[in-house]
């Protein structure tokens, strides 16, 4: 009798334990970016490397997966390779600590002007490295004073629901907890007015998780404004040296 009560008794424990974790394993929330084209040439283009990320608009118990629905900082890599950095777009979490290190046999001066964190790293030669702690929400754009063809984008966000679109253009966000989220989408490719009247409220729940096709549109010719941190056109360095080519 005793070892049924426990046997019952762990049953019991079990299935509670099932059901109270459930909520908190949240949904896997699914979309598609792609590009919107002109009839006559096709169907739509997918959109790689674009960012959709999902803001809770209530507090809800299930946001226990992360306290508040914030994701927690990290330490993360943009790393200067044959004049490029490497990756070109990373989505960092508020709060988080990025490592710009220095891999090329040559001198960088990393900054960024822009509204996600405003910094100047100083001249730094190879086989050196600076951190950069972003704590304000936003987009930085990241360029070297030195050469003029590097750039990339950190996207620093409050949330930790956020994917970054693949190939095909599809983006998937595990355990999404069931609520009412704000939905954003940015690309580098797209106009930041057109990007804002993509912003709407989503209501995701185990049978709707689906974000459907996301059409972005694509501006010609689009840049961002790119001038050294001095706000001046860039020269040959002076003096000139390997180490600065």
């Amino acid at each position: 009798m005793a070892l049924r009560l426990v046997l019952a008794a762990v049953c019991l424990f079990w299935a509670l334990g099932v059901r109270a974790a459930g909520p908190t394993e949240g949904v896997t929330v699914t979309g598609r970016l792609v590009f919107m084209t002109d009839p006559g040439r096709g169907g739509p283009l997918p959109a790689a490397k674009g960012v959709v990320w999902l803001v809770p608009l209530s507090p809800s118990p299930d946001l226990a997966i992360s306290p508040a629905g914030e994701a927690s900082p990290r330490h993360l890599r943009l790393v200067q390779k044959h004049k490029q950095f490497i990756p070109h777009i990373l989505v960092v979490p508020l709060g988080s600590v990025v490592e710009f290190p220095n891999e090329d046999p040559v001198f960088h001066n990393v900054f960024s002007l822009f509204e996600g964190k405003r910094f100047d790293l100083g001249l730094y030669e190879a086989g050196s490295s600076r951190n950069v702690r972003f704590d304000r929400a936003g987009i930085c754009y990241i360029f070297c004073n030195i050469h003029a063809e590097m750039s990339a984008v950190v996207v620093v966000l409050q949330t930790p629901y956020y994917a970054v679109s693949d190939k095909s253009g599809a983006v998937t966000i595990p355990r999404v907890p069931p609520g009412q989220y704000r939905l954003r989408v940015w690309h580098e490719r797209s106009l930041p007015e057109f990007l804002d009247s993509l912003t709407r409220g989503v209501t995701i729940a185990e049978d709707s998780a689906s974000l459907g096709t996301i059409q972005l549109q694509e501006a010609s010719g689009i840049s961002i404004g790119h001038k050294n941190k001095y706000g001046r056109d860039y020269e040959p360095p002076a003096p000139p040296s390997p180490l600065y080519r």
